[in-house]
């Protein structure tokens, strides 16, 4: 695997306990985020390093930089139709462009005046955001908010073959992680490397309710 590794125990450490904040693996080119498909999709991806074949253009498709909100979401990769779980090496000039387009799945009434405001805002914007309950290996929900982004129309044709540059397929990796996770030893337990990200724009950062620290 292309992605760093750490053990959970020590990221515990040193991770936000409560707050909105996107907790994912990057450096100045790029940033991790996480899918999972069925195998007709995940390994064409991982085979081809683009997504085509049964990927549908057409359906929004939402990613999500921290691994153990992925990992929730998908049940270590157990779940029908997620058994392949893909990192994906997507271009950070392109995560960055996706947290400015966001626009609020639900309806925030401190950031969109009125829902008809909203509403334009969501017809305009290729890009949904979303926060919800960040959880623990054992999916148990805590404090700290995680992020996920909804992709669709253009901006989903740019991403299935224009804005990743690599699609690691880990799910051997999940799968013996999560052998840690079953037998209650989390002192055993490694993931992905990551940390606290901010935004470049600050318009962005407060739009986003990132808790700043």
């Amino acid at each position: 695997m292309k992605i760093k590794i750490k053990p959970y125990i020590e990221q515990l450490r040193e991770w936000p306990q409560k707050g909105y904040h996107i907790i994912a693996q990057y450096d100045e080119n790029k940033i991790i985020v996480y899918q999972s498909y069925r195998p007709e999709i995940g390994n064409f991806a991982a085979k081809n390093q683009f997504f085509g074949g049964a990927f549908s253009l057409n359906r929004m498709t939402w990613i999500k930089p921290n691994f153990l909100w992925m990992m929730y979401r998908n049940g270590w990769g157990t779940k029908e139709g997620q058994e392949v779980v893909l990192a994906i090496h997507l271009k950070r000039e392109v995560f960055e462009r996706y947290l400015n387009d966001a626009v609020y799945s639900s309806y925030q009434a401190d950031i969109y005046n009125d829902r008809e405001n909203w509403q334009d805002a969501v017809k305009n914007s290729n890009i949904r955001l979303q926060w919800d309950p960040d959880h623990d290996p054992y999916r148990a929900k805590l404090e700290r908010r995680a992020i996920q982004l909804g992709i669709r129309n253009e901006d989903i044709e740019k991403y299935a073959k224009d804005d990743i540059l690599e699609i690691e397929d880990i799910s051997k990796f999940v799968k013996e992680q999560h052998q840690h996770v079953l037998n209650n030893q989390l002192e055993s337990l490694i993931i992905p490397e990551e940390k606290s990200y901010m935004p470049k724009n600050e318009d962005t950062i407060n739009r986003l309710k990132l808790t700043v620290i």
